[in-house]
């Protein structure tokens, strides 16, 4: 498996998760920044390999060998973030393309030892479960707090959008994992939402609230 072709695991697996039907190369080409003639050559490539499965006009789907490969992908690539965060004093907004580069790394024994080294992390520091080495991933009851009703209290425990520049903003309004959101009501004219966080009221626009995950208290 070159770094590519995992790349392109990973990212099938994200774009499937709530997709009821295969999915489209335009989709994968506009996520991987690339063009639509290389996502179908690289999809089957994948195919030969029997780590997708790809008709014409119906999308592409992993077979159960890809989404294992994708899942241990991303346990790699979660576990370093843990690993930045909390033994080397990293931020969120910092790991992610450290972790991008580490998850490559083709060691189960390394991995292995990682994971315990650390104690066995349920989450990465982004809220994200951390798939165990047989592949299973815990599913996260949440939604996004822009679907939460006006009044309702809710704990953030995610993120959607991981990006450096997006983590940055949530540390300067104190949003973290665990942080407790009041909803007091949502503006008509561009949905964005008025909450209260440790006393503190202060509007968020629609696209910072369509980018958190909660849960109720």
């Amino acid at each position: 498996m070159t770094y590519s072709e995992e790349n392109y695991l990973k990212t099938i697996y994200h774009l499937s998760q709530g997709a009821s039907n295969g999915i489209t190369t335009n989709a994968i080409a506009g996520a991987m920044e690339s063009k639509p003639s290389s996502v179908t050559d690289m999809v089957q490539k994948l195919a030969e390999k029997n780590l997708v499965a790809y008709k014409k006009y119906q999308g592409v789907s992993l077979t159960d060998e890809g989404r294992h490969m994708a899942l241990m992908i991303i346990r790699k690539h979660r576990l370093w973030e843990v690993f930045w965060v909390e033994k080397l004093n990293f931020s969120w907004d910092e790991v992610h393309d450290v972790a991008e580069q580490l998850e490559h790394i083709k060691s189960e024994k390394l991995t292995d030892k990682l994971e315990e080294f650390l104690d066995f992390p349920k989450e990465d520091p982004h809220g994200d479960p951390i798939p165990d080495r047989n592949g299973k991933i815990a599913k996260v009851e949440k939604q996004l707090l822009s679907e939460t009703m006006p009044g309702k209290k809710v704990i953030c425990v995610g993120v959607k959008d991981s990006s450096s520049t997006f983590l940055q903003y949530l540390d300067k309004q104190q949003i973290a994992l665990g942080t407790t959101i009041e909803t007091l009501g949502k503006e008509h004219f561009d949905q964005s939402l008025n909450i209260r966080i440790n006393g503190r009221e202060f509007s968020v626009s629609n696209k910072i609230a369509g980018n958190l995950f909660v849960k109720a208290t």
